[in-house]
């Protein structure tokens, strides 16, 4: 038990979703918090705790916990778990007909909705269930912004004519062929995706689509997957938490940008007396780690110790490689360092003739530097426009860092290199 409390006492005051495991490593329970440490502290404590809590800790080796950015997002994960595990445990969430499920039915244009247990009935749809929620305020409105983002049909049965949430935005029409089966299907796949907790899966699908229509040039198109990018991050952020999107706007007035920053790819250099140089360049979407598109440099042109030709290098070698590719660029480029980082990125940028929004940051008084800008733009400790950029460049700094020791090990143990 001892261990369990030195575990628990390490554990996130976020919110997020934690999995209790037994002896041989099988998950025997899931749960949701808003404070984890918080929570599973409170299993611990003897006084009040039912009976089958106490069976429950008893058989608890491991604890394991996965942060969220909200409630919203603690819910859908935990039910996810739930149905993919069928914990032993949770017999009360598997079993209780009295908490709601989400349906979707199977259908060439399949329905989506809330639905309880004992109201099924056997002649009804066959659907694939998610859930059982145990909060049914928190899932009504996780649905309601799920369907703002990827539109879909409540109607049952199935309507022979365009309705009201037709007109307001909310359904795509399916019944009156306002939308192909082909495109209505993605948007369940999607919903699909989000109520089985694969977030990251959901982000893939979505920016792929947006890289392909853009370079099909179909800019309309492209900007409204972009808009859903988005939207799925409100959803995932929720609004009790300081999110990404009050981040990215102050970030948007403080560098003087046409919009809030999506998209931030950040470059930073490592080396020790010239040695075993690398670059790093890390992707933010949505104010989160987007590790799939991170990519790291040896550096190949530059000899000793010249940090602004390193940067350059490393950029111009990025930029070239998603010009020749058609890929999308990024809302806004950022480099480690001053304004000697920055002028030998602008140049390269200039060269290759790719129009980004970029900017420095220097880490001794965290000041902002920008083309054509005499004087740094210092924010606010407290501002959230700098958290962002903070937290973007700290990533890429670790992510050099980790590379450079990798190298480092490898010089020594004589392996081959990366």
């Amino acid at each position: 038990m001892e261990h369990l409390k030195e575990k628990i006492r390490s554990l996130p005051v976020t919110s997020g979703v934690y999995l209790y495991k037994d002896a041989a490593g099988s998950i025997i329970y899931v749960g949701k918090a808003i404070n984890l440490r918080k929570r599973v502290e409170s299993y611990l404590r003897p006084s009040g705790r039912a009976p089958k809590t106490g069976v429950l800790v008893e058989n608890i080796a491991a604890i394991e916990t996965i942060d969220t950015a909200s409630e919203a997002e603690a819910l859908l994960l935990e039910a996810s778990l739930v149905r993919a595990h069928q914990p032993k445990y949770n017999t009360e969430l598997k079993d209780g007909k009295s908490y709601p499920y989400i349906q979707v039915t199977r259908e060439k244009f399949p329905l989506v909705s809330m639905v309880r247990l004992n109201q099924r009935k056997k002649k009804d749809i066959p659907a694939d269930l998610y859930g059982p929620y145990v909060n049914p305020q928190l899932i009504r409105e996780a649905l309601a912004l799920i369907r703002s983002i990827f539109k879909f049909r409540t109607c049952e049965p199935f309507a022979d004519r365009i309705c009201l949430y037709y007109d307001i935005g909310l359904c795509a029409g399916p019944c009156e062929a306002k939308i192909s089966k082909e495109d209505y299907a993605r948007n369940i796949r999607n919903i699909r995706l989000i109520l089985e907790g694969k977030k990251d899966d959901l982000y893939r699908h979505l920016r792929r689509e947006m890289e392909e229509l853009s370079r099909a040039k179909r800019f309309e198109e492209a900007a409204m997957v972009r808009d859903q990018i988005r939207a799925v991050g409100a959803l995932y952020s929720g609004t009790k938490d300081i999110n990404y999107f009050k981040e990215g706007e102050q970030l948007q007035r403080a560098l003087g940008l046409s919009k809030s920053p999506l998209h931030i790819e950040c470059f930073d250099i490592s080396n020790i007396m010239g040695n075993q140089a690398v670059g790093s360049m890390v992707s933010f979407l949505n104010g989160k780690p987007d590790k799939r598109n991170y990519r790291r440099f040896r550096i190949k042109t530059v000899k000793g110790i010249d940090d602004f030709q390193m940067m350059a290098e490393v950029v111009r070698r990025r930029y070239a490689r998603l010009k020749k590719e058609g890929s999308l660029y990024p809302d806004l480029i950022l480099v480690d360092g001053g304004k000697g980082q920055l002028s030998a990125a602008v140049g390269e940028l200039k060269d290759l003739g790719v129009q980004v929004p970029i900017a420095a940051l220097a880490k001794r008084e965290e000041e902002l530097f920008l083309p054509g800008k005499r004087n740094s733009i210092i924010l606010p400790k407290d501002s959230l426009g700098l958290k962002l950029v903070q937290r973007v460049r700290d990533e890429a700094h670790r992510f050099a860092v980790s590379y450079h020791r990798l190298l480092r090990s490898k010089a020594v143990t004589g392996e081959p290199h990366a």
